[in-house]
């Protein structure tokens, strides 16, 4: 098999894997409807063109009908090739929008020294994001988070801020406002990292804001890689666990209605007496 044939067989395995994951998470989780205007979320990052990519795909051939725009945010960090997104979007045809909004100050100035940019970053971000979609009329925002993410998250909350929660697939903002949808949510990173090395996107690196590092999030994806190296399967079932969970088999009081066990009981012993009587 010569190369170029090797590479055309490679891309199009990986495109319908990424493609069934994408449909099935949808399907799951109705993350797309008939007439809606999807807002897709371009960073500049592999995740967020594989997002676009596919989901142009999936647009072409799915049995609903839905809309696509495609919107960066500029937040004007010095050295951001402004051109980059512009000149892609226009080359592959798709309704896109470039929203210049100067947070990287406002991140500066902001953040305490030794702090990440990342969480002020993220938030500032957001909330123009959300502006935008109310603006344009978008009924879904669409993020390129995926299977990785929601695992490292679901860490990264446990570990450090003592909580058993990730990123959902679909959200509802606080506003009640705005649905967010994570469309490659069972998509796993080594797949969308080797289908957009083969596509040649043009990345933007995320190393605008002086190079940081989410230290705690490299710490969790080093452990979950090295899992995933010393145990081949592991991660897959770690991520079948989020989706298979007993409320009643961990420890939320405000989750699970622990107190009425005896009530529970005593209507169970009731109706079985009831039930004794009638075969009686």
């Amino acid at each position: 098999m010569t190369d170029i044939r090797k590479k055309a067989f490679n891309l199009s395995r990986l495109q319908k894997n990424l493609r069934g994951e994408t449909g099935r998470a949808i399907a799951d989780y109705n993350m797309i409807s008939d007439g809606d205007l999807v807002m897709a979320c371009l960073s500049g990052g592999k995740d967020s063109y594989v997002m676009l990519d596919i989901l142009l795909n999936m647009q072409k051939h799915a049995p609903i009908r839905f809309d696509l725009v495609a919107v960066n945010l500029d937040q004007k960090q010095p050295g951001f090739p402004e051109h980059v997104l512009p000149e892609y979007l226009s080359s592959i045809g798709v309704d896109f929008h470039i929203l210049e909004k100067d947070t990287y100050s406002i991140v500066l100035e902001k953040t305490e020294p030794g702090k990440t940019y990342c969480g002020l970053c993220s938030r500032l971000r957001r909330g123009n994001l959300y502006a935008f979609a109310e603006k344009i009329g978008a009924t879904k925002i669409a993020l390129g988070h995926h299977r990785n993410d929601i695992m490292e998250t679901l860490f990264l909350n446990m570990f450090f801020g003592g909580k058993m929660k990730t990123m959902p697939p679909k959200l509802l903002s606080d506003d009640r406002k705005h649905i967010v949808i994570r469309p490659l949510a069972y998509c796993k990173e080594e797949e969308i990292a080797r289908f957009a090395e083969l596509k040649q996107f043009p990345i933007i690196p995320c190393n605008l804001c002086g190079t940081q590092e989410n230290m705690q999030r490299q710490e969790i994806k080093k452990m979950l890689n090295d899992w995933g190296r010393q145990y081949p399967g592991r991660l897959d079932v770690l991520f079948k666990s989020i989706t298979n969970v007993a409320p009643s088999h961990l420890l939320d009081i405000g989750l699970y209605d622990f107190h009425s066990l005896e009530e529970q009981r005593e209507e169970a012993a009731s109706a079985g007496d009831r039930i004794n009587v009638i075969n009686l």
